[in-house]
């Protein structure tokens, strides 16, 4: 399962990124609007640090302005994903430009019918929100579980982009349910290395290797 960070922070993601483990970048208008720069300067920085897909979405509600958008933000860099809302308009848009070869992330997801229709339009990657599903006492990581046996057995490439994960336990049940792809918070990320037995382990041999370079300094 590849993993990717949810933010449009560049320091979050030169941060991750230094660890060689990070596979790309979803942003959403939300996460672009609170950097407080251009969106498609935020972008194209992003595509620079992470050689991976980095996802970019359309702003527009109508299927042709769509189109139109993400034809512009397919020419931003070699690695933008254009990412469309899975509306009928998002779905026409998603047709049309994946008949042009461009690559859409289609978002929103919360069914596996829905996500039948995003593979039919020619999705490359669908992101079903697993963290919107849990607030409604509805299984998220069931969901994706779901789709990605659809998808199998209907022979579809469609990617399964787990989405609104916001704790470890998210990312551990999404690749445990067949997900192709994870995407998470700063704080997600940071949090799936941290583990308290490692921290202690870890001040143990240095304690010791210490105790020992005394040892042998205090013989010589």
């Amino acid at each position: 399962m590849l993993l990717f960070l949810d933010t449009a922070n560049i320091d979050e993601i030169t941060e991750i990124a230094a660890w060689g483990v990070l596979d790309g970048v979803t942003t959403n208008p939300s996460l672009v609007g609170k950097e407080g720069k251009d969106f498609k300067t935020i972008v194209q920085e992003i595509c620079k640090i992470v050689p991976g897909p980095v996802s970019a979405e359309v702003t527009s509600e109508k299927p042709d302005e769509m189109v139109a958008q993400g034809r512009d933000i397919a020419k931003w860099a070699d690695n933008v994903i254009v990412k469309c809302p899975l509306t009928p308009a998002g779905l026409s848009a998603t047709s049309r430009l994946a008949k042009e070869g461009i690559r859409v992330n289609v978002t929103l997801c919360f069914s596996v019918n829905q996500a039948l229709l995003a593979a039919r339009a020619g999705a490359y990657f669908v992101s079903p929100f697993v963290g919107r599903l849990d607030d409604i006492n509805e299984d998220g990581c069931g969901l994706v579980e779901n789709i990605a046996e659809m998808y199998e057995v209907q022979g579809f490439e469609t990617m399964v982009l787990a989405a609104s994960l916001r704790t470890p336990q998210h990312v551990m049940r999404s690749a445990m349910a067949g997900a192709d792809i994870a995407t998470m918070p700063y704080k997600v990320f940071k949090q799936l290395v941290t583990h308290p037995l490692t921290d202690a382990g870890l001040e143990k041999f240095m304690a010791d290797w210490k105790k020992a370079e005394g040892a042998l300094a205090a013989k010589a």
